[in-house]
């Protein structure tokens, strides 16, 4: 089995070799620096086995960093799916028969509803799946008075079903039968924001996870700007979505007008724009000021009516703006520009407020925890991948496969450093030199430090210890990387995972911390290919 996994490996590496040799040569003098204590015999064996996992270390920070994108998107990068095309095969915009959506939502049953206020909305949105078709759709079945207007219904219909991007839960198709008039789109598995903002049950929305609600939205509505709908109609947190992998998406329900009552805004009108105020008209500009609203909900986690906000800004009084429960969570510098926007956004007279671009282009910089997907920011477990699909896990790759930090921390707690059994017992020669009670003290502190759980101190002192190379220690590598991942830092996790199986090519436990780490990472294929390798060099799983 190992032969077999090693020689996997090393195929599966060979054209990365070549491609970008490189790197992995740039990354020499860290593994020649490991190996230098080492016999001359157990060098050799350790670098052609090691290097394999180095080299994979490589090719998942490589491939890894160029997969997780930049969230400083341009909307033309966003359309038809831009760089993630297979993110977003969706089928041409079409028309269903009535006869198929009813089939669809099992007749227009009550039990496939899943608008937020349910029956009593005046428009109802039903879950479905066609039956030729293995996607999910939402069906939006409007009240029998909308949309007289057959032709308008469809021209509009066509026109928004024209537009395709990441950013938005596309529409797919309509149905216009007799004085039935439905749309048909995406279906986004996650809610909305106002449910996971305003009426959370485990754990409030985190900052991270705001400010890329707030980029994402921006993106969206700049894509529709250029594609000529900069209009959208009644933008409130129940518009924003949250698709399979928990990114939030628009709904293409508000770029289409409900023609018979031309009514623009349902929510209260102390959220709706001055001008439509004046005018009853809706303009690009207020869709601004509605995104400017979305900021503040953000901001406070709760309703706040922008002329209250604007007074608590003007007063500098920024608590009373912001959610409790971020506090402690973001800068003042962050948090304070993040109020400058939406002021910028709130502007009473339209021409003072910005585009879409530039909003993107102010929010952009603001971005955390790029590299950690969204799934993850959202404390959600990705159903298309639990771990009952690897079967005869152990109890450290179960806590893996989890995410359970708080479990891989016990668990490394118990082991101790039986990992490195076999490693150092070579370095007793090193023991003798000046560096060695220094060295042995910065265990020390950075073992207490983890075993109370101050990841920090810990991160500080286990990186003194390895960096002295008075010692090779692959369990410090893996108490590292968990250090790492308590701090939201997956790469730097993966990269100490990797270190760790460079050391100890078969050791399991350094493969279940790599597998920990994609996860972390978003790179959950990655992650479960990973955790079958762990199993199969796990002494505990033998002969399961």
């Amino acid at each position: 089995m190992r032969e077999k996994y090693r020689q996997r490996k090393v195929d599966v590496l060979s054209p990365f070799f070549i491609t970008h040799k490189f790197i992995f040569y740039s990354y020499l003098p860290q593994i020649t620096r490991i190996l230098d204590p080492l016999s001359a015999s157990r060098k050799n064996r350790y670098f052609l086995r090691g290097t394999a996992m180095g080299a994979r270390c490589f090719y998942f920070s490589f491939c890894g960093w160029s997969s997780l994108k930049s969230n400083d998107t341009h909307p033309s990068d966003l359309e038809n799916g831009g760089g993630d095309s297979d993110k977003l095969k969706l089928p041409a915009f079409r028309e269903y028969k009535l006869d198929q959506l009813k089939a669809a939502t099992g007749g227009f049953s009550v039990d496939n509803i899943v608008s937020e206020h349910g029956e009593k909305a005046p428009n109802v949105v039903y879950k479905g799946k066609l039956e030729d078709d293995d996607r999910l759709i939402a069906v939006k079945r409007f009240n029998k008075s909308a949309w007289p207007d057959t032709r308008q219904f469809l021209d509009e219909a066509k026109a928004v079903g024209q537009l395709r991007s990441l950013r938005l839960a596309n529409l797919l198709g309509c149905c216009c039968e007799g004085n039935e008039r439905l749309l048909v789109a995406e279906f986004m598995p996650h809610e909305t924001l106002s449910k996971h903002l305003f009426h959370w049950e485990t754990q409030p929305l985190k900052w991270a996870m705001r400010l890329r609600v707030a980029l994402y939205l921006a993106q969206a509505l700049d894509y529709c700007s250029t594609k000529g709908r900069s209009l959208y109609h009644d933008l409130n947190a129940y518009r924003v979505l949250f698709d399979q992998d928990c990114n939030p998406r628009l709904s293409c329900f508000g770029l289409m007008k409900n023609s018979r009552d031309g009514k623009s805004y349902s929510t209260n009108l102390a959220f709706t724009p001055p001008e439509y105020m004046r005018t009853g008209r809706v303009i690009a500009e207020s869709v601004i000021y509605s995104f400017g609203t979305i900021l503040l909900d953000l901001l406070s986690g709760k309703h706040i009516p922008p002329s209250h906000a604007l007074d608590l800004i003007k007063g500098k009084n920024f608590q009373m703006l912001t959610d409790s429960c971020l506090e402690g969570h973001f800068t003042n510098d962050d948090g304070t520009e993040l109020v400058r926007i939406a002021s910028r956004c709130l502007q009473y007279e339209p021409r003072e407020r910005p585009s879409a671009k530039s909003v993107v282009a102010a929010l952009a910089p603001l971005q955390k925890q790029t590299d950690i997907s969204s799934l993850v920011l959202m404390g959600i477990n990705d159903e298309s991948s639990p771990a009952t699909q690897i079967s005869n896990l152990s109890p450290l790759g179960d806590a893996c496969s989890r995410l359970d930090l708080t479990a891989i921390h016990e668990i490394l707690e118990k082991i101790g450093y039986s990992g490195d059994e076999g490693v150092t017992d070579e370095l007793s020669f090193q023991m003798w030199t000046s560096q060695l009670q220094d060295t042995l003290n910065g265990k020390k502190r950075g073992d207490n430090a983890f075993r109370a759980k101050d990841f920090n101190t810990a991160i500080e002192s286990y990186t003194g210890f390895i960096e002295s190379g008075t010692m090779v220690s692959p369990t410090m590598y893996v108490r590292r990387c968990l250090c790492y991942l308590m701090n939201n830092k997956g790469q730097e996790a993966l990269g100490d995972a990797m270190q760790a199986q460079v050391i100890s090519p078969d050791w399991s436990i350094a493969l279940y911390l790599q597998a920990a780490a994609l996860f972390s990472l978003g790179m959950d294929n990655d992650a479960r290919e990973t955790l079958k390798d762990a199993v199969s060099l796990d002494p505990e799983m033998r002969g399961n």
